[in-house]
């Protein structure tokens, strides 16, 4: 569940973060306004004993195991916290360029690709496409822009410069971004006129190769087959993925999810779904959401039916976005950590202190050697 958080992290104040809390927020916003907000079935599986909401009490028998994760590598974007959850904890931080790159850097840029940038700022997607799309359209100049995360972001109008193209111009800028350690390049197409200027679905990530193998390469190394759905291949830049299903929303990764676990009988399906984040928490969109939680809820019941004994269902999040905290960046934010094996009952897990824990428990759970970082939520 991409940017679901439970609460400021031990070193939130480091990250102007101090008082975020995503689920906990969303919650209290429902209840604020008296509007429906229920997750029965993440309450049953120990999602309020992770974190109180006013809709839920605390389950008295969870179904599955509960608790929470602290980040541990420095960072708090995308990137990071997935190659912490295979395993991979940065130890010095991405870069990043919140008052915009420097003149180097687009001097570079400018080189590499032939192309010109306008904007170079710290900027929401949708508001600076606004902003500086009919630049665009007259000048044919590709919007640059950044956030508080460690990243180069491109936006471009598709009949201006086709698809194809952009993407070569952020391959390009991947490289780029390798010398000065930034975490991604994401393409940002859009289309439509002025006034009603839409982003597609054919965003693209270009992330760094991970330093080191991770648990995904442990997975496959041991003939195991890897399969990402949704933006999991992206972020690892294909390292250790054997099979990625692309995926334009939450319904389609959902719906994904369910036809490739009929079928699938041994290794790991990795799944993000995105929108929680990138509709939401970077717009402050808390009704959406709620309403995103309750979706995937509903879902819950679905995903059930298919397990079989022995199969292990973990549901956990990369890092915070509190869409009623200021900004429109993530948080640094502990995450729950919701483990389902079939049919063991559910334990507590406790504050584990790595989000690396969850790949030290797929390795225990797949036979897999494993001499990374993390200690497994099972014997």
């Amino acid at each position: 569940m991409d940017s679901v958080g439970v609460g400021a992290a031990i070193d939130a104040a480091d990250y102007g973060d101090l008082g975020a809390d995503t689920l906990g927020h969303i919650a209290e916003t429902f209840a604020e306004y008296q509007m429906p907000f229920s997750l029965p079935n993440l309450a049953a599986w120990g999602l309020a004993n992770v974190h109180p909401m006013p809709q839920h009490p605390p389950a008295s028998a969870p179904r599955a195991c509960w608790g929470t994760m602290r980040p541990a590598a420095h960072g708090k974007d995308t990137t990071v916290g997935h190659w912490e959850m295979a395993g991979l904890i940065l130890t010095e931080a991405f870069s990043t360029y919140p008052d915009g790159f420097p003149k180097e850097i687009v001097d570079q840029l400018e080189k590499l690709t032939g192309h010109t940038f306008i904007g170079n700022k710290a900027a929401s997607g949708t508001n600076i496409i606004d902003e500086l799309g009919v630049e665009h359209l007259d000048t044919g100049s590709i919007i640059l822009y950044t956030s508080a995360d460690s990243v180069i972001q491109l936006a471009a109008h598709e009949e201006i410069v086709p698809i194809e193209e952009q993407y070569r111009v952020c391959r390009l800028a991947r490289q780029l971004g390798d010398r000065y350690r930034i975490g991604r390049v994401i393409a940002r197409p859009f289309v439509g006129a002025p006034g009603s200027f839409s982003r597609t679905s054919r965003r693209k990530d270009f992330s760094m190769d991970p330093s080191q193998p991770t648990i995904l390469n442990a997975i496959v190394d041991a003939g195991l087959p890897v399969v990402g759905v949704g933006k999991i291949y992206d972020i690892f830049n294909g390292r250790g993925i054997s099979k990625s299903h692309k995926t334009e929303n939450n319904a389609e990764g959902m719906h994904k999810t369910l036809e490739l676990w009929d079928t699938f009988e041994e290794g790991l399906l990795f799944v993000n779904l995105v929108d929680f984040d990138m509709l939401y928490g970077h717009r402050n969109n808390w009704r959406g959401y709620g309403e995103a939680l309750m979706e995937f809820d509903a879902f819950l019941p679905r995903l059930l039916a298919l397990v079989k004994p022995g199969d292990l269902i973990m549901i956990t999040a990369d890092h915070g976005n509190d869409p009623t905290f200021p900004g429109t960046d993530h948080c640094r934010e502990n995450v729950p950590i919701l483990a389902m094996r079939a049919p063991e009952p559910g334990l507590p897990l406790g504050e584990r202190r790595t989000f690396a824990d969850l790949a030290a428990t797929l390795g225990a759970h797949l036979g897999v050697p494993w001499e990374g970082p993390g200690v497994p939520f099972f014997k």
